[in-house]
């Protein structure tokens, strides 16, 4: 069920999922009775109690916002995630929290607050929310609410050798954070988003840690580009 667990200390778990928990989205056309049930059984896996795990529903925005308390998403026939943003924090570190991707970028954040209890937070870091800057304002939200010695867990995402766009595209990009710049496998231009999170988060101070893996390439992974009906897998921190 999980790609990649650790133990981030202090009682918290970061952990990203695979295909065997299934598609944990509701907007990706999947019945929702379904991803609601494997929503319960992934928490039931993190040892949460239902309904406690935190979702939102992903724009592409550069949108924060503060989360207590379990999600009000819980009934058989909800057909949406009720919060709209592309980031979560939990301020005191008590909630599970999720982000959904299918090749754009899911980041993991902790940080000590000022009284010695953790912040935390999940940013979905796409190309357009990684350029208007996403990361920066997930970072600067948890600041708020007293975080230091941030960390960030980069999961599984598209490739730079895999992510191709148009020139103009890259060039865009590329202007506004020259680390996304790369080029295909078949040499043609391409985004490397992953590097570029890294980049950004570093120069906020934040110490980073990479999880390996390729969307595309794996198929234990949903990929969008591999298929535009691909569910999503998700990123978690929570305290067990």
């Amino acid at each position: 069920m999980f790609w990649w667990q650790t133990q981030a200390g202090d009682g918290l778990a970061v952990a990203f999922t695979t295909t065997e928990a299934g598609n944990l989205a509701l907007h990706v056309g999947d019945d929702p009775v379904q991803v609601l049930r494997r929503r319960r059984a992934l928490e039931a896996r993190m040892g949460v109690p239902d309904g406690a795990l935190r979702f939102m529903n992903q724009v592409h925005s550069a949108v924060v916002a503060s989360v207590a308390g379990a999600s009000p998403v819980g009934t058989a026939d909800a057909a949406a995630d009720p919060l709209t943003a592309d980031a979560l924090v939990s301020p005191d570190g008590s909630v599970p929290l999720a982000v959904m991707v299918a090749d754009c970028v899911p980041v993991v954040l902790a940080g000590r607050n000022r009284a010695g209890g953790m912040v935390t937070g999940v940013a979905h870091a796409g190309r357009r929310g990684l350029l208007d800057g996403i990361l920066a304002n997930t970072v600067q939200e948890m600041a708020a609410a007293g975080a230091q010695d941030l960390r960030a867990w980069i999961g599984p995402a598209v490739c730079g050798q895999c992510y191709e766009v148009p020139e103009a595209m890259q060039r865009e990009a590329a202007a506004v954070l020259p680390e996304v710049r790369s080029t295909t496998r078949w040499g043609t231009p391409a985004l490397d988003l992953p590097a570029g999170a890294q980049s950004q988060l570093e120069a906020l101070g934040v110490d980073v840690v990479r999880v390996p893996g390729c969307t595309l390439e794996s198929d234990d992974l949903y990929s969008h580009r591999r298929s535009s009906s691909a569910g999503r897998f998700a990123g978690l921190i929570w305290r067990n």
